[in-house]
């Protein structure tokens, strides 16, 4: 499975990404990829924590990436430059997992952004290409995804919770995802305890295929998802998820 998952901030997004590469390490390797600015996903994975403290976005590497598209700011770029080698060079394993935490980059006072976002998306079109699954916790405007990228991916994920402002940025995510060329996109309905719940979510996304819907577990571990009992309750809503998804992407 190839997936990439969105959302507006505080819906879930985080948790929802972690527990789906979870539930696909129990079954052989998954690169995991935090390209969210609050890069809290190896925390959400239960990667100890001493092992994420030395951890640096990619993004940060400003002259490297730059260096790797071909331009030092402003003028003509590489489109695809070779980034195979950050892979290895960037990334931590814990078990079945691969993280790479990728970040954003800056615009203000950093010059032209186009050449290091260049090699950001060249890297995740190489991430897509490696063999086993691949989950992406994307912030919610698409940053890293290109054409090449989106057409790649399984399935696009957008988690929402039955608040207005979750559902207006879904909608705008799916209208973002369409204009990629995606179109396998689903939501997955986070904190929907209720029948009520489940209804709004449902009819203010419209045509957009709700794949399924994760309870309010209260309780659940700041590192590792799936501790204690609200992590179990989170786990068996997720497989759920995880067993439509293989029967529609």
């Amino acid at each position: 499975m190839k997936l990439a998952v969105a959302g507006k901030g505080g819906v879930g997004k985080t948790t929802v990404c972690a527990g789906l590469t979870l539930l696909l390490a129990e079954a052989g390797k998954v690169m995991a990829v935090d390209a969210d600015p609050n890069n809290c996903l190896g925390f959400a994975l239960g990667i100890p924590p001493d092992r994420l403290v030395d951890i640096k976005p990619v993004s940060e590497m400003k002259e490297l990436l730059a260096a790797r598209a071909g331009s030092s700011g402003g003028g003509m770029f590489d489109l695809a430059p070779e980034v195979a080698d950050l892979i290895e060079e960037f990334k931590i394993s814990d078990g079945n997992i691969d993280l790479l935490v990728m970040g954003t980059i800056d615009r203000g006072g950093a010059g032209c952004a186009c050449s290091l976002n260049s090699t950001l998306k060249q890297l995740l079109r190489e991430l897509v290409a490696l063999p086993g699954s691949l989950l992406v916790d994307m912030e919610a405007g698409l940053e890293h995804l290109g054409r090449g990228t989106a057409a790649a991916v399984n399935a696009f994920l957008v988690v929402v919770d039955p608040t207005p402002p979750a559902l207006r940025a879904a909608l705008r995510i799916v209208k973002l995802a369409g204009e990629l060329g995606i179109t396998n996109v689903f939501a997955v309905g986070n904190r929907a305890s209720t029948e009520g719940e489940k209804t709004l979510i449902r009819e203010a996304l419209g045509d957009m295929p709700v794949i399924g819907f994760v309870g309010d577990h209260r309780g659940l571990a700041q590192e590792g998802v799936f501790a204690g009992d609200a992590g179990q309750a989170l786990r068996a809503d997720l497989a759920a998820v995880l067993e439509n998804l293989r029967t529609r992407a």
